[in-house]
């Protein structure tokens, strides 16, 4: 993917990737400890859980499909979505996951949404 270096957005985009890629290099999800992969668009939040040895999505949810907050890109909807997923993650029998932030900062929205998976009863 080749970025313009001509705007600010597209530096920020090529930073994230490059962080990411850094950070998968370091986490796997095995079939005992999935990868809980997060994505953060402007108006929207997505996560799901990966076992990577066998390259499936186990469970999915985003603020497209859970409702309960006024914005889909508040943090409320991010405490919906990390509720969510760690309810369909137990109905599956998953408690230890490992957490890909995916170049994101932990901070705002993402923390949100790792916290709301923990208090749900999700291990880190």
């Amino acid at each position: 993917m080749r970025l313009s270096y001509n705007n600010k957005s597209a530096r920020k985009v090529k930073s994230r990737l490059k962080k990411r890629v850094r950070i998968r290099r370091k986490v796997f999800g095995t079939p005992e400890r999935p990868r809980l992969s997060v994505f953060r668009s402007s108006s929207h939040m997505y996560a799901q859980i990966v076992d990577d040895s066998a390259g499936r999505t186990l469970v999915a949810t985003s603020t497209r499909v859970v409702t309960g907050a006024k914005s889909t890109s508040s943090i409320d909807a991010a405490k919906a979505v990390g509720a969510q997923i760690a309810k369909l993650a137990k109905e599956k029998n998953i408690t230890n996951i490992v957490f890909d932030r995916s170049g994101y900062l932990y901070h705002g929205r993402v923390k949100a949404l790792a916290d709301a998976a923990r208090e749900a009863g999700i291990k880190f």
